[in-house]
């Protein structure tokens, strides 16, 4: 017998979409300098010091002034906007959709191989890790707002019509890595967030967590999202900040980093994504799972 797909769940679809919206929209205009920063340091493939962080991090706008540097920092914004929002709207509308379909076919069989209480954490994060993998849809956005953060030059003054047309699948350039990266990243984000809501606040229906709940689950589960993904995320993003013409393979791009760097250049970054770019999930994750139940009351 076949899974039930068209389930309905304890929020609205509508409140779904609002709510993850509402909380891309508000992370964009927050930490989209904070994104461009941390891809440059993970794509930068020489030493870092202190000589050389203000050429890594602001490239030709180094020697500027403070204004027009700050304003480097947001490179590609109309490319982070499409795919920022539609990111979110998916993974944090999606993964409630996930989660009915998983309740409603195989509940039972979460709960016979793990329990009730544990079965109902992984539920959570195995509807987060299929989330993530479908996630590759939007790869070619995800590429082009890299591109422009780090490698601008591969846009050649052309446009994003242009370049969807000239360049097709090339977009897609790195999809196994990324959904190598997403399944177990998304699993940790939503896993470790419903760990924390069970086991440290003793919470039985999750959308019921306060606002300060959701937020210390957030930090949870942002952190061990981003350390999980860290070495796939740094071969996805070498992969597709390369130029478009560029063909290297991913087993090319680790050989490369690990004779030339070694293997600790596979958590190149970790730590300013975990201090930096850590709290931008935690703030959109937080605000979602607080905005969606909220938007369900009127929507």
């Amino acid at each position: 017998m076949s899974p039930t797909i068209n389930v309905k769940g304890s929020d609205s679809g509508s409140a779904r979409v609002l709510g993850s919206g509402a909380s891309g929209i508000a992370e964009l205009l927050l930490f989209h300098p904070v994104d461009t920063i941390a891809k440059r340091l993970m794509s930068n493939k020489t030493k870092v010091s202190m000589a050389t962080i203000s050429p890594i991090i602001f490239k030709e706008h180094a020697a500027a002034p403070l204004g027009r540097r700050l304003l480097s920092l947001f490179p590609g914004l109309g490319y982070a906007a499409g795919y920022k929002v539609t990111q979110r709207i998916y993974k944090y509308g999606g993964q409630p959709y996930f989660h009915d379909v998983l309740s409603r076919n195989y509940k039972s069989s979460f709960t016979n191989a793990f329990g009730e209480r544990k079965g109902k954490m992984v539920m959570q994060a195995a509807a987060g890790s299929l989330t993530g993998i479908g996630e590759v849809v939007l790869l070619p956005l995800d590429a082009l707002k890299i591109k422009r953060q780090v490698n601008p030059e591969a846009f050649r003054g052309r446009g994003v019509v242009r370049i969807f047309m000239e360049e097709g699948t090339t977009l897609y350039r790195g999809w196994g890595w990324t959904m190598a990266r997403n399944a177990p990243g998304s699993f940790a984000l939503f896993g470790a967030s419903a760990m924390t809501k069970e086991y440290m606040f003793g919470i039985q229906d999750y959308h019921k967590a306060t606002w300060g709940q959701n937020f210390v689950a957030s930090i949870a589960g942002a952190v061990a999202s981003i350390t999980v993904a860290a070495p796939l995320d740094t071969i996805k993003t070498r992969i597709q900040n390369a130029n478009f013409e560029s063909k290297v393979s991913g087993v090319t791009v680790i050989k490369d980093l690990l004779k030339n760097e070694g293997p600790g250049a596979l958590f190149k970054g970790l730590t300013p994504k975990i201090l930096v770019v850590g709290p931008k999930l935690v703030f959109s994750y937080t605000l979602a799972q607080s905005l969606i139940p909220w938007f369900s009351k009127y929507v």
